[in-house]
């Protein structure tokens, strides 16, 4: 008696364990039907098919420099930027086929927005754009012409660029504008007051752009980056530290990139200055700063 109960135990559990493989492979078999669907889904190969396209604003150097490599070595076709275009001609002869450049000066702005149009139309169209183009000078005296011309670039061309790609961006019904503004736009500093100044204003103005697009209900993605210190012509490695090279800058914001990122702290250990810099007072800061 226990024999044939034990017997009827062992089939019922046979019987539910075929019926367990069998909805198994119902479920493997529908998975394979719809990964063969969407892989050969005319929308899924063209939007596979189509290379994306960046436009880098101030290329010719230090992170914009490096940024543009990473772009290319990903695929990308891009368009870049400078008053010295001629620093770009080695990566234009190893890219011939992807790479456009274009040489402008965003101080000049009316030149500046013809030449990002002129660029745009070249390459028939462009996904993402990124300003990194700027200017910074230690300026504890002062001088006015320093003053000025880190205005001219860090916030009259920032805003013709950032201007003139939105617009393209906003008729085009998507984009990504990425801005590359400073760390130093969180903070005031008497060194430095042109630059930090200027910096936080690219801060705002990449804010209100997104809630512009908020607000217009507009697919268009806005990326602030915050660099901390970037080993560049404009850092006294002596007083700086987190140095990170261009190189690795250039890695992070593109993730930042791809990720589609509201804001991107390079490296990213700077974000935990900029969370500590809001619970310090300014009476505190302004006796180191």
């Amino acid at each position: 008696m226990i024999f044939f109960t034990l017997l009827r135990t062992i089939k019922i559990i046979i019987k539910k364990q075929n019926k367990i493989f069998m909805k198994n492979k119902i479920l493997i078999f529908f998975i394979l039907v719809s990964t063969i669907l969407l892989k050969y889904n005319p929308i899924y190969l063209r939007i596979e098919s189509e290379q994306q396209k960046a436009i880098v604003i101030g290329a010719t150097s230090g992170i914009g420099n490096a940024l543009t490599k990473v772009l290319l070595e990903k695929g990308y076709i891009v368009g870049a930027t400078g008053r010295r275009i001629n620093l770009l001609d080695d990566l234009k002869n190893n890219y011939a086929d992807i790479f456009y450049t274009k040489q402008m000066d965003i101080t000049k702005t009316e030149d500046a927005i013809k030449s990002f149009n002129e660029l745009v139309q070249k390459m028939n169209g462009v996904d993402v754009v990124v300003i990194n183009a700027g200017v910074g000078f230690v300026n504890p005296d002062l001088d006015l012409d320093k003053e000025l011309q880190t205005i001219a670039v860090n916030v009259t061309g920032f805003v013709a660029m950032a201007n003139v790609a939105y617009k393209y961006f906003e008729q085009r019904k998507s984009g990504h504008l990425v801005g590359v503004s400073s760390i130093a736009g969180l903070i005031s500093n008497s060194i430095v007051p042109a630059y930090s100044a200027s910096k936080a204003f690219e801060i705002n103005y990449l804010n209100s752009l997104r809630a512009k697009t908020c607000k217009d209900n507009l697919p268009i993605t806005i990326t602030e980056i915050l660099p901390g210190f970037v080993d560049t012509k404009m850092i006294n490695k002596e007083e700086a530290f987190w140095v990170a090279t261009p190189e690795e800058a250039a890695k992070q914001i593109y993730g930042a990139i791809i990720n589609k990122k509201n804001k991107a702290y390079i490296t990213k250990r700077w974000a935990l200055v900029a969370w500590v810099l809001k619970f310090i007072p300014y009476s505190i800061l302004n006796r180191f700063l």
